[in-house]
């Protein structure tokens, strides 16, 4: 009896501990708050804001499309109305809310207290708000984007055409970008690096496959958009004439870096919603999933083949007969891994025993939806079908029939299966089941005539149309269906938010995942005790494993230094590395978001000074968030993680998560900067001599002193990598000094020698400058993290047996040497080719 009681006394005690550490931030702190629970249930919440949003904007153009000839909203209104519908369904919901649900569950499906930048995570979702509410407030002000979701040039890039709405466009849409890159680079190593222990790649939740396939895929995916809305600003704010056919340039350049990004985005939509059915499926089958490994092999196959198919929305302009049959091919072929998907989980429906909820109502709908709209993909990927349906209204029915279908009906499914771990709360059966059919009926009243409206002819974007052509009655079904669907979506709303909802229990739906041992949302720690793992059911195979977490059994039971903790595993085997110590709530990411924010704002209004101020401000922020929140030496060199397991509390180079994190987010940038050089290479084949005869050059010899420099200062920086191992303060604060100084001497260097070519004159100094600015950039950004090591060395905050930060920065300068390699290669030994 007194062994219980002291049990019981022990368990109080160390569920006190964690509720003080992890307690939420309350009051006029509440926006301070990093937890991933709070930042997932934000960004949720403002992504299906904007999702609201976007599907009125809808509602207005089907009201405007219902009969011929008519005048409720006006030509140029409407090419407002269409642009923002599509740029917040793609930008500003689609993407964002896989983030944003990813955010919300992904540590408790991993057993971990929180993702290991929480930080990071708070700044990407005032990132995307701020962002988002700039592009979205511009239809009130009649400045919205009106070029289409897709803004091609040269109308897009015409200033005297178009207003400042696609500026607003470009620069709102790269600031929400910064967002999504930031919480795939969180997502990434919160999967590979925060799994519980025993819980080996091969036995992670399918679920964290996805998000770990889809956050690689908006790495190489979205950094061509923004190397493509860099070019593009560029133009429309200083004249360099990218898209400027008449000085060189060519619009078809935009297409091709924004269907490099935009083809992966549907699919970068896609998967993450099918990641939700494959939770579900096996949960209401009540059988692990068949054929776990196909699934994996089939989504990372998905994820490679996306890449392959952007041209197949340029059929029409004009490409050679090869790249149709190549690109006809590649889009045929990525309905093999899709297909494979699909009937993964129709053989484990089959092979179970299916209990028809509603989050199954749900996905059983969305697999017969994409089904039909895999159909009509299949049909729109042949170029000689595509030249007929190319820019007309099959187009938008193939294409809202696979979104709708393959991203939008599993995400309500998941609001339905996750909503008891969310909330502690179960949804309305009754509203759920009325909400269902008024979607599905909706949705296909709405979108199966468009087909056929399409097939007669009807050409998108269009506002309005004579009667006698066979399209009347379709658009008005289509509009009826449209106000049915949303009737469906309203009723949805309404339960969501009604109060009184039953409670309840831990497992309400009998899972096998480790997200439904996490106990009562209310409580903060996410998870109450970090257990071992055998299995990828562990709920169902691992018998007492709930009671035994909920009983803290297992690692990190309690928090007695009052440090918010979670337990760091290796990469493939999730062996136990470290205990880590994650920051708590701060302001300074949402002091950052708004500084850098209000740079890309003022940029858009050219409030050149402000935006210079607003950016160095939030630099600033970002190094003292930087410095007051990472790489803390701890006083003691381990803790004990429990279970009898000692674990050390900092840990560099490979093994810590910020390299992971750096090495990631490289990745990323070398995508954007590889994409600029693509675009050199690119006006090097459409022109018959790149450079043109006599246009002026770089000066050579300036340029390889740029890399004689920059060669010199990574060397400096390997010096004092291995100087500081050596314990040697004096060295190596010399070497990042002079290393500091030759990094600044490289980047003049290089602008110097491009100082004699004007990049408004032709295309070629144009591409030269913004490959030399960009390496120009990224050599300054270095020099900042070298200044931030040698105060780190004077303070005490690098040693020779602390040295993340180091470490972490001559990664970065690997990056930065090759990045000017690569501008020398291209700027000064490409023209020898010629």
């Amino acid at each position: 009896m007194k062994a219980r009681e002291s049990d019981i006394e022990r368990r109080q005690h160390e569920e006190e501990e964690l509720r003080r550490t992890w307690a939420f931030s309350t009051g006029w702190r509440y926006v301070s708050n990093v937890n991933n629970q709070i930042v997932g249930l934000w960004y949720t919440g403002a992504s299906f804001f904007f999702f609201l949003f976007a599907g009125v904007l809808a509602l207005i153009m089907r009201a405007q499309l219902a009969v011929p000839n008519n005048d409720l909203v006006s030509a140029g209104t409407y090419n407002q109305l269409f642009t923002l519908h599509g740029t917040m369904m793609m930008f500003l919901f689609a993407v964002p809310i896989f983030e944003a649900v990813a955010i919300l569950i992904l540590p408790q499906m991993l057993a971990a207290r929180d993702l290991p930048f929480p930080r990071l995570s708070a700044f990407g979702f005032w990132c995307f708000l701020i962002g988002g509410a700039f592009v979205a407030g511009s239809i009130f002000f009649n400045a919205a984007p009106d070029g289409g979701w897709f803004m091609y040039p040269p109308l897009a890039t015409d200033t005297t055409q178009s207003g400042i709405g696609a500026d607003i466009w470009l620069l709102g849409l790269s600031f929400i970008e910064v967002a999504s890159i930031a919480a795939a680079v969180e997502l990434i190593v919160g999967v590979l690096k925060c799994r519980p222990p025993g819980m080996r790649i091969n036995l992670m939740p399918l679920y964290c496959w996805y998000v770990l396939i889809v956050g690689g895929m908006i790495l190489f995916a979205f950094p061509p958009l923004i190397a493509g809305d860099i070019l593009f600003e560029m133009q429309r704010l200083f004249d360099w004439p990218f898209f400027d056919t008449e000085r060189g340039g060519d619009p078809v350049l935009w297409q091709h870096l924004f269907w490099i990004f935009g083809h992966p985005e549907v699919y970068i939509i896609f998967l993450p919603s099918i990641a939700l059915l494959a939770m579900i499926v096996p949960t209401f089958a009540q059988r692990p999933i068949l054929g776990y490994g196909w699934i994996v092999l089939a989504a990372v196959g998905t994820g490679f083949l996306s890449f392959g198919l952007w041209a197949h929305h340029m059929f029409t302009i004009g490409l050679p007969a090869l790249s149709l049959g190549f690109f006809s091919a590649a889009s045929e072929a990525v309905a093999i891994p899709t297909g494979v998907q699909i009937f993964v989980f129709v053989a484990t429906l089959l092979a179970g025993r299916v209990i028809f909820s509603i989050p199954m109502l749900f996905a059983t709908g969305a697999l017969a939806i994409f089904v039909f709209g895999g159909l009509t993909g299949v049909m729109v990927a042949l170029a000689p079908f595509d030249w007929q349906a190319h820019d007309s209204y099959f187009v938008v029915a193939h294409l809202h029939y696979t979104l709708i279908g393959g991203m939008f009906f599993p995400l309500i499914a998941g609001v339905y299966y996750f909503h008891p771990f969310i909330t502690g709360r179960m949804l309305s059966e009754r509203l759920g089941r009325w909400s269902f059919w008024l979607m599905f009926a909706g949705f296909n009243i709405a979108f199966l005539p468009m087909h056929i409206t399409g097939l007669r002819g009807m050409p998108r974007r269009v506002f309005t149309y004579p009667d006698g052509l066979g399209w009347d009655w379709l658009n008005l079904i289509s509009t009826f269906g449209a106000f049915t669907m949303a009737a469906g979506i309203a009723v949805l709303v309404v339960d969501v938010l009604r109060p009184g909802k039953k409670r309840a229990p831990q497992n309400p739906w009998n899972a096998g995942t480790l997200e439904w041992a996490a106990g009562d949302p209310s409580e903060p720690w996410g998870i109450r005790s970090v257990p071992p793992v055998s299995s990828r059911y562990p709920l169902w195979d691992q018998k007492g494993l709930m009671e035994d977490i909920a009983a803290g059994r297992f690692y990190l039971p309690g928090a007695p230094e009052g440090k918010r903790e979670t337990l760091v595993t290796d990469v493939l085997d999730a062996t136990p590395e470290q205990v880590l110590r994650v920051p708590g709530d701060s302001f300074k990411p949402l002091i950052a978001a708004v500084l850098i924010g209000g740079s890309f704002i003022a940029t858009t209004f050219h409030w050149w000074i402000t935006a210079l101020v607003s950016g160095a401000l939030g630099i600033a922020a970002i190094m003292i968030w930087l410095w007051t929140g990472t790489a803390r030496i701890p006083s003691t060199l381990t803790t004990d993680a429990g279970m009898g397991l000692e674990l050390p509390l900092y840990a560099s180079g490979s093994a810590s998560v910020g390299w992971w994190a750096m090495f990631i987010t490289m990745v990323g940038d070398g995508t954007a900067f590889l994409s600029l050089v693509f675009a050199y290479f690119y006006y090097w084949t459409i022109h018959a001599a790149f450079p043109p005869e006599g246009m002026a050059m770089p000066d050579a010899g300036l340029a390889l002193g740029a890399g004689a420099a920059t060669l010199i200062a990574w060397l400096l920086m390997l010096l004092a990598r291995r100087e500081n191992w050596r314990n040697r303060p004096g060295m190596v604060r010399a070497s990042l000094a002079l290393s500091l100084l030759l990094a600044l001497a490289g980047a003049a260097l290089l602008l110097l020698a491009s100082w004699q070519l004007d990049p408004t004159e032709h295309v070629y100094p144009a591409t030269v400058w913004v490959l030399a600015l960009w390496t120009a950039l990224h050599l300054v950004v270095g020099v900042l993290m070298q200044g931030y090591c040698l105060a780190g060395s004077f303070a005490g905050k690098l040693t020779g047996a602390h040295d993340i930060d180091l470490r972490n920065v001559v990664l970065y300068w690997h990056f930065a040497a090759l990045t000017m390699a690569t501008t020398l290669a291209v700027i000064v030994l490409a023209p020898l080719a010629r």
